[in-house]
């Protein structure tokens, strides 16, 4: 029903083929680069289709804007080679359809905040001055996933899943009313930003990302900012490749409350995955690659000196949280971080 806007000339006269040529888990040349992604556009059968990790990161090399990840789990799918293993690809397909009846649908003015599937979080948002006045669409746990994004089929190597049921879900979002909406997560940003407009999917409201928010929220407290003085690294998430253009809120987040923003080979573009897709991936010697990934990040953010771990995504928390505590480093998220800018205890 929905087409991927991709356009194979594009790829014909881009002097980098940087989508795969900077890639951190596969190692191609730019000849070979430019072969690959052609054949499939052309609807054949390439390696990356197996190599492939779905870390969303040629997303943000393409300079072009061309969406070459989204090709990739376009044809992991179309050519029935699908990352993870069949029962966990039908396991989880089953996961995220909406249920536990109809949403109430409360009318909404102005802007408001959507928690996607993360609504077990809401403690962390409300009562904090930092979302005050920011109504939430809902906060019904058990309705979640009739506003869960979806994008998470991407490591599934399933856009016709998200494409059968992203429409209904933006449909349920827009039917309360609000012309904006900050989003929680980032994937759910990226899928209304970046995945939509790519499949030609409308959405009738603007999206405004979490770290945005949070930035233009401390600038109107700015008197009640204590700097807290802390060397702090970032786990950038995969999602975070859709949305490159709000990265830099990160280093503007920490400069407002006084943080040291840590340099770590794994930072920005060179970001490198939490490895949870990576886990449960057929591919041999996944469960191994994915703790090598673990541990290369950890080794980087305690050679940083990291006190402090900041995340945007909630799977990466549950993730690396762990592991990083026990190295030492504090794991929080982005949101309590600024809380504790502003005087608030953050349980």
């Amino acid at each position: 029903m929905y087409e991927l806007k991709f356009d194979p000339d594009l790829c014909m006269a881009c002097d980098t083929q940087d989508c795969l040529v900077k890639c951190q888990h596969m190692d191609i040349d730019q000849e070979t680069a430019r072969t690959e992604i052609l054949k499939l556009a052309d609807g054949e059968d390439s390696f990356v289709l197996r190599d492939c990790v779905t870390c969303y990161a040629c997303e943000e090399y393409c300079p072009n804007g061309n969406h070459p990840f989204y090709l990739i789990v376009k044809m992991q799918e179309e050519l029935g080679m699908l990352p993870l293993p069949d029962p966990l690809v039908k396991s989880g397909v089953q996961v995220g359809i909406p249920f536990r009846g109809e949403p109430v649908i409360d009318e909404m003015e102005g802007t408001v905040l959507n928690m996607g599937v993360f609504s077990p979080l809401l403690g962390r948002v409300e009562g904090s001055k930092l979302f005050e006045g920011l109504p939430v669409i809902s906060h019904d746990s058990r309705k979640m996933f009739h506003y869960f994004c979806q994008l998470m089929y991407l490591h599934y190597g399933k856009t016709s899943v998200i494409n059968e049921r992203l429409d209904g879900i933006i449909q349920t979002l827009a039917s309360h009313g609000a012309k904006e909406i900050v989003h929680f997560h980032d994937e759910c940003y990226g899928t209304y930003t970046s995945y939509a407009p790519a499949f030609g999917i409308e959405v009738p409201f603007k999206s405004i990302h979490l770290f945005e928010f949070l930035y233009n929220r401390l600038l109107e407290l700015k008197d009640e900012i204590r700097p807290l003085g802390y060397k702090v690294v970032y786990q950038r998430p995969c999602s975070s490749r859709l949305s490159s253009d709000k990265h830099p809120f990160v280093a503007k987040i920490f400069d407002l409350i006084g943080v040291e923003y840590m340099d770590r080979e794994y930072k920005d573009e060179n970001a490198m995955c939490c490895g949870a897709t990576i886990l449960g991936q057929k591919k041999e010697g996944s469960r191994v690659y994915c703790a090598e990934i673990q541990k290369k990040n950890i080794d980087d953010m305690k050679k940083a000196g990291g006190q402090i771990c900041v995340f945007n995504c909630p799977a990466c928390m549950q993730t690396l949280g762990m592991p990083v505590s026990k190295a030492g480093i504090m794991p929080l998220f982005m949101s309590d971080l600024c809380r504790l800018a502003i005087g608030e205890k953050v349980g």
